[in-house]
């Protein structure tokens, strides 16, 4: 159901964005002032493979699972969209349908603009063209980052560093012992294994002995990480 009004925690976390908070007030302003709400529950299809670009969007609340199916039918995870990231600009500028599906995670809030309110907001301020040109080239140099990941480190480097990420931005502390932090976005572990690039069968022995080490902790809700510190030399000793 769509709900016209973000919450006090939807609107802290698209302002508090590290890319949207770096535009000027009055861009902010003209790009708020031009979206709109639409909420979905677990699981919800927001756009399939072939549909035509129709919003620029921004995750609120929860997370966006962007995947693509595979020859044998098989949907596999590409990334996960965080709240306070702005995504589906490349499709506003081109024209072209959208390459992949993209599914709410969660209870999940998202905020859209038309495609002709994005094209009148281009127009009126030259800086978001400059904004989005830093936005594609920090993704680009993610991408390769990632690249060159799976291409020279071990999976226990890279299983340390995808799960310091997943702390970074779903990241919840626990109560009732400050130095653990609970990974708030709920992953099967072969979603997990399918960001990573590898078998199930082999990021659940990594994580097996992430957590005799004292590193983590497997529940059936979720990770939980016990020693972030120790993740950080993971991924730093196998570079």
């Amino acid at each position: 159901m769509d709900d016209p009004i973000l919450t006090i925690e939807e609107r802290e976390a698209i302002n508090s964005g590290r890319w949207f908070s770096s535009l000027s007030p009055s861009l902010r302003h003209d790009i708020l002032r031009c979206a709109f709400v639409k909420r979905y529950k677990d699981g919800d299809l927001l756009a399939a493979r072939g549909d035509p670009p129709e919003h620029w969007i921004a995750c609120a609340k929860g997370a966006l699972r962007v995947s693509s199916t595979a020859v044998s039918g098989k949907q596999v995870t590409l990334t996960y969209v965080e709240p306070g990231i702005w995504f589906g600009d490349v499709a506003m500028f081109d024209g072209e349908r959208r390459t992949h599906d993209t599914y709410s995670h969660g209870d999940t809030t998202v905020l859209c603009v038309a495609r002709a309110d994005f094209q009148k907001i281009l127009a009126t301020h030259v800086e978001l063209y400059e904004a989005l040109m830093r936005l594609q080239a920090r993704r680009i140099r993610t991408l390769f980052g990632l690249v060159e990941d799976l291409n020279t480190l071990p999976l226990r480097a890279r299983l340390a560093k995808q799960l310091i990420h997943l702390v970074r931005s779903y990241g919840v502390p626990n109560l009732d012992d400050g130095s653990q932090t609970r990974i708030g976005l709920q992953l099967a572990q072969e979603e997990l294994a399918q960001l990573l690039g590898a078998s199930r069968q082999r990021v659940n022995q990594e994580l097996k002995t992430m957590e005799r080490e004292g590193t983590i902790r497997i529940e059936p809700a979720g990770l939980v990480v016990l020693d972030r510190s120790a993740l950080m030399h993971i991924s730093e000793a196998d570079n």
